[in-house]
């Protein structure tokens, strides 16, 4: 059975899994200019997208990366309660997120080129940042997948013409009527 290495890139899920919820409950913009509405209620059931996420494939490690939360903030405990290794950095003085991207470049090439045997990269995000990422893992004959929501990609775009399938996370976190 093949093996798998799972990265989410926190943010990337978190806000774009915002819009897709309230996409899902019928909330739009009320003009083109606006930002895209978010749903605040929206949350990740961490052991639940794992194990989507892996589909029956042995995970090699689970990394989730983001930014510092609020101190009362549950979502990193819950993520290691999961089985993910959570990675934390500090926004800087503006409120930016920084070194996250690079971490995640980071601690994927490190999996990928100690393993002895190719796996499976599926990375949570459609940022194209991590096409270098996805690269490395593709030469070193890795299978690649881009698992996003259907908003936050588009087929054509840079990310996902660079991996060896994409996987939509629609279904995973799809709103019962």
């Amino acid at each position: 059975m093949k093996k798998c290495l799972i990265i989410i890139d926190n943010s990337n899920v978190w806000i774009e899994g915002q819009k897709f919820s309230a996409k899902q409950k019928g909330q739009v913009k009320a003009n083109p200019c606006d930002k895209d509405v978010c749903d605040p209620s929206w949350r990740i059931d961490f052991g639940n997208l794992l194990n989507e996420v892996a589909e029956g494939k042995t995970i090699i490690k689970a990394i989730l990366v983001g930014s510092r939360p609020p101190q009362n903030d549950s979502v990193w405990d819950a993520a290691r309660n999961n089985g993910f290794e959570v990675i934390v950095h500090d926004r800087d003085t503006f409120g930016k997120e920084k070194a996250v991207d690079t971490e995640i470049v980071a601690q994927g090439t490190e999996v990928i080129c100690t393993q002895k045997e190719p796996a499976v990269l599926k990375l949570l995000s459609g940022d194209r940042d991590f096409i270098p990422l996805v690269n490395i893992a593709t030469k070193r004959n890795w299978e690649t997948e881009m698992w996003a929501f259907t908003n936050a990609f588009t087929y054509g775009g840079q990310m996902a013409q660079s991996v060896s399938r994409i996987k939509p996370l629609d279904h995973i976190f799809s709103v019962c009527p």
